[in-house]
Formats: C-alpha cells, sequence, structure tokens
C-alpha cells in the first residue's frame, strides 16, 4: 500500500512500517511517497523527518490505538458492515437537537453504552444528537477540545469502530448525528503538526492557530476541507458543529467557512442526503448563514449564545460578567424576534459595540441554534451547577417553553430534559504533571474575575471531577425530575404536531412582555405562547380569536378576556378554539 504525508520543508522523510524503515521520495507541491507491499489494515507506522530519530505518527492517521505519541495503525473504512442504507437522512429546519459528551451520558463512558440511551432519545422526541469531539486526545478523559489527532477517534470511547456502531445505531433509531469538530487550535500535548509543515501561524487563547491564509496555506486549508469531508463521508455523519470559528484567522477572498459549505453542499449532493455545518461564532454576523448567492457564507445554521444570556440572566437575575448587560423582558422579546441582542449595539463585557442585525425577512430562524444549556454555559461555570440548581420546575417548565416554541432550532443539553441534579464541570487529565498544573491554575484565575475563590472550583484533573458529572439514569423516575421529563416530551411533541410551532419564519414572530408582571406572550400564528417568570398568579389578557391557546400552568382557568398563570404549577395545555357567539351551548 502507498504512504504519503505533506513535508515540504524537509530534506528527507522515512517512514516505518511494522518495523521496516523505507525512504521516501519527494512529489508535487511538498509531499513525500513511499510504497510497501506488506503493509495493509492493522499495520503499524511513524514517519522519521531529516535525521531526526523520533518516530512522529501520521497528520492524517485514522486510527491511534495507543495513543497521541505512538504509532499510527492503517485503519479501512470500508471494512465496517454498515446496516444504514436506507437512511435518507435528517435537515436541521424543523429538527430537535440534542447535546451530548460520551464520557459522561453514561456510567461506563462509551460508544457502546451510550447506545443504550438512545431509546430514551427517540421517546423524548429529538431528532439529531449532536457529540461533543471525540477525535484523538492526550489522557483517559477530556471534554475533547483538546484534541490533536483531528482524523482519529480516541480510544478512550471505543475507537473508530465504535463511533461506527454508534451512528449507525442512531440510523436505525431514525436519529441524526453531528459531530462537535474543533479546528481552531490543537490540545496542549501530542500535537506534532508543526514538526511537519508550516501548519501555524500565530496563535489565541487556546493554543496554536491555524495558518489559513500565509505561505503553503493551499495545503493546510486542504487538510481541514479533508478532514471534514472524511467525518461526513466515512463516518455517515449527517452534520458538523465548527467550534470557535471566530478564531479562525483567513484574510483570502474566500474565506474557509464559505469554502467548506460549497464541499459540504457537493458531498450532500453526491451522497443524497442533507449534511448540515453548524457554527460556533462570538461574531453575532449573519453573514456566516447568509446564502451564498446573497454574498453569504453558506452555513446551514450558527449557535446563537444571545437567546441564552438573555434566557438565564433573567431567570436567575445573574448579572456578572457577560451577563450585565441581559436580564430586561424587553430585551428578551427583542432577541427572540431578532435572533441577536448585540446587534451593533454597545456591549458593557467588550466595551465596544457588537454584532450586526439579522434580516428576519430573509434568513430563517432555523439558521440560528438556541438553547437554555450547553457544555459550554453550564462546564464553563465554577462549579458546572446547572440551571436546574438555581430554578423551580415551573421555571425550568417556562423556559423549555420558550425555546421549544421558538422559530429557531432548538437544542437541550444532556440531561436538561429531567431537570439533572448532577453537575457537569471541566475536566481533563493530560499525563505531564507540570501541564496538568497549568490547567489547574488557569481555572483558578479564571474564576477569580468571576468572584469565586479557589475552593469553589473543582480540579480539573482530579478523577472526582470527571465521575460527578457522569448523569445519574435513576433521577428520571423521581420527582421532581419526572414532571419536567414529561414537560419537555409534551412540548417537543406539540412542536411536531402543529406546524405554527416549527414554522421558522422571523417575520411572522410577536412578542409581548410585562415587565412589571414578568410575563411573555409569544404569537405563534394562531398559537399564544404564555409564560409566568414572576413570583405571583397573574391574569394574562388575550387579544383577537386565537385557534388555540399553549398554556404553561397546569391549574391556569380560562376567563373570556384572559388566563390566569401561576408559574409553579407549569404544565402544557392546548385550549379547544373559542367558539364563536352564535354557537349553541350543546356543540362541542
Amino acid at each position: 500500500m502507498d504512504f504519503e504525508v505533506w513535508a515540504p520543508q524537509r530534506r528527507r522523510v522515512r517512514v516505518s512500517v511494522d518495523g521496516t524503515e523505507r525512504e521516501m521520495e519527494p512529489t508535487a507541491v511538498g509531499w513525500w511517497h513511499a510504497t510497501a507491499d506488506s503493509a495493509g489494515p492493522g499495520s503499524d507506522y511513524v514517519f522519521l523527518l531529516d535525521d531526526d530519530a523520533e518516530p512522529l505518527p501520521d497528520p492524517r492517521s485514522a486510527w491511534q490505538p495507543n495513543g497521541v505519541h505512538t504509532a499510527s495503525r492503517v485503519y479501512d473504512h470500508d471494512a465496517f458492515g454498515w446496516t444504514d442504507q436506507a437512511w435518507t437522512g435528517r435537515p436541521l429546519a424543523g429538527s430537535v437537537v440534542y447535546e451530548l459528551h460520551i464520557g459522561t451520558i453514561t456510567a461506563g463512558g462509551t460508544f457502546d453504552t451510550a447506545i443504550e440511551r438512545l431509546d430514551h432519545l427517540v421517546e423524548l422526541g429529538v431528532d439529531l444528537i449532536e457529540v461533543m469531539p471525540v477525535n484523538a486526545v492526550d489522557g483517559p478523559r477530556n471534554w475533547g477540545y483538546d484534541g490533536v489527532g483531528w482524523y482519529a477517534v480516541t480510544e478512550n470511547y471505543g475507537g473508530p469502530d465504535g463511533f461506527k456502531r454508534f451512528v449507525d445505531a442512531c440510523h436505525r433509531r431514525n436519529l441524526g448525528v453531528v459531530l462537535d469538530v474543533v479546528h481552531n487550535h490543537l490540545g496542549p500535548s501530542g500535537a506534532y503538526l508543526d514538526r511537519f509543515a508550516p501548519y501555524f501561524a500565530g496563535s489565541n487563547i487556546w493554543g496554536p492557530s491555524l495558518n489559513l491564509d500565509g505561505p503553503g496555506s493551499d495545503e493546510v486549508r486542504r487538510y481541514v476541507v479533508d478532514n471534514v469531508v472524511m467525518w461526513l463521508r466515512d463516518y455517515h455523519l449527517d452534520g458538523l458543529r465548527l467550534d470557535a470559528v471566530h478564531a479562525l484567522v483567513d484574510r483570502r477572498a474566500t474565506h474557509l467557512l464559505e469554502e467548506l459549505a460549497r464541499e459540504v453542499d457537493a458531498l450532500a449532493a453526491h451522497l443524497r442526503r442533507p449534511l448540515s455545518l453548524i457554527a460556533e461564532s462570538d461574531l453575532n454576523d449573519p453573514v456566516i448563514v447568509t446564502p451564498r448567492a446573497a454574498g453569504g457564507y453558506g452555513l446551514a445554521a450558527q449557535w446563537d449564545d444571545d437567546i441564552h444570556h438573555c434566557l438565564h440572566a433573567t431567570l436567575t437575575g445573574e448579572r456578572q460578567g457577560y451577563y450585565a448587560d441581559f436580564g430586561s423582558l424587553q430585551g428578551l422579546a427583542r432577541t427572540l424576534r431578532g435572533a441577536f441582542f448585540h446587534d451593533g449595539r454597545w456591549s458593557s463585557f467588550r466595551d465596544r459595540s457588537h454584532g450586526r442585525p439579522v434580516d428576519t425577512e430573509r434568513l430563517p430562524g432555523s439558521a440560528f441554534v438556541a438553547y437554555l444549556q450547553n457544555h459550554d454555559q453550564v462546564g464553563n461555570r465554577a462549579t458546572g451547577d446547572r440551571i436546574s440548581a438555581t430554578l423551580s420546575p415551573g421555571l425550568l417548565g417556562c423556559a423549555a417553553a420558550l425555546v421549544l416554541c421558538s422559530p429557531y432550532t432548538p437544542m437541550i443539553f444532556m440531561g436538561e430534559e429531567w431537570g439533572a441534579a448532577t453537575p457537569f464541570r471541566f475536566f481533563s487529565h493530560m499525563p505531564e504533571p507540570a501541564l496538568r498544573d497549568v490547567i489547574r491554575r488557569g481555572r483558578y484565575e479564571e474564576f477569580t474575575h468571576h468572584g469565586w475563590g479557589e475552593a469553589d472550583v473543582p480540579d480539573p484533573n482530579d478523577e472526582r471531577t470527571f465521575l460527578r458529572s457522569k448523569l445519574d439514569w435513576t433521577e428520571r423516575d423521581t420527582e421532581p425530575h419526572a414532571t419536567v421529563l414529561r414537560t419537555y416530551r409534551d412540548l417537543i411533541a406539540l412542536r411536531r404536531s402543529r406546524p405554527e410551532l416549527s414554522d421558522p419564519r422571523l417575520d411572522e414572530l410577536a412578542v409581548d412582555v410585562d415587565e412589571l408582571a414578568r410575563t411573555v406572550v409569544v404569537r405563534r400564528g394562531g398559537l399564544r405562547v404564555v409564560v409566568n417568570l414572576g413570583a405571583h398568579p397573574t391574569t394574562i389578557p388575550l387579544d383577537g380569536e386565537p385557534a388555540a391557546l399553549l398554556l404553561t400552568s397546569s391549574d391556569a382557568t380560562a376567563a373570556p378576556d384572559g388566563v390566569l398563570l401561576d408559574r409553579e404549577a407549569f404544565a402544557v395545555v392546548e385550549l379547544a378554539p373559542r367558539r364563536a357567539h352564535h354557537d349553541s351551548d350543546d356543540r362541542g
């Protein structure tokens, strides 16, 4: 078989296959090539650069069975026995997304044990599972954002075959799979790309940043594009979430994101099923999801932190850090209507104006992923406490209604659907003690600025920090968790049954708020989504003749001109249409 590697600045490159060393021959544009007739799937190999005797794994390795510092192993993607030939995919628009971390979704923490919980997600009603990064990382546990083997699946969860079994099992249950991938930096341990070629140009707050527009950047960009295509094609994925794209420095006329979107659209046409790219961006710039025909990059969607910040600050009263500008119901209403709170407005956290407006007549709400919780907004709190540790079940239901009945693509973070009591904390474990100390000190210093002391912040290297982040599935059947779970199921079922609730048209949305009474009314066609966020029961007037009313109070009683709501008695109730004045009393 053939072995290739890009090393344009090296005078000599060798490949050692199963212990036999071979000289490689230079080819075009800095690539090196060698053939080993005896090699095949299962063969171990490493590269040696110039006269350096240190063996290095393949930058495009698909399998690192013994860790990121050791030999790569040849992996045959065609050997896996897929059973999803009838799978036609899941579009992002109209779907409900569920984010999870393989290592903590179950006690076993593997792809195979995660499969055991897929039926729960089917019963919940979700359509797409978004998996936090699974690429090769140094150490036995990690969130995944310290990955260094971008083409390989970590053995911590079961390796490449394990991930394929998971995806195949999801497709058998009509669940799509989106994978979170990281191209904005490399982890601090096991990163060897810079030994081979000019992959990096500068750095960002997380580590070295890719060379996307300097000398040699054509091959660097191809490295990313091929990686994206590999995940979607070889692992049968339905989409990718691109981590922190605002950290991708690219001054070319065609931005890398646009290039990726073009490649993915071409692959989707070939596979004849929808493929979605979802960006995480701090820029509040709708150009990311604006169609390419209209001058945008053409991605399917982007995460929308502003909706989360509005909900979190409104519900909890927190105003520290980046929550300083949020918390008013007027701000919540404006953001629900227009996707971004900071749409060119002043940001006190950034000490400057930020973002630009969304064209609500042209861009659909489905292009923005909305959530009450996600791994960042829970795990990047000092103690990893969920919002369920602060809010009552009634308020959790109100918040869920605002997300799941919005025109946006709703996302649920694992365990949120039953108000999980377990935290989700930041954890990692690098082999080098000095590096572990750097991570620990950095975590402590970060939270000092937010008013937390060292005693409040769990040690990210401690195995107990990781173990306490695992979900406790026995909670689901106990109160108040069972009630919260029932509410989420009912809301998702209602979203599926009523086209008004999955309608992504932002210009069809209206939101009314009463700051004093702390009530919110979201108008979705003939439906009214009504929530009371205040401390006391209140009557909300209803105007016009709505076809139906979605209530968020189990003991609400309808009056001729309004409805009484109590936030602590939450349930999903759909009232029958009001009868016209000429209807007789005995008509049903």
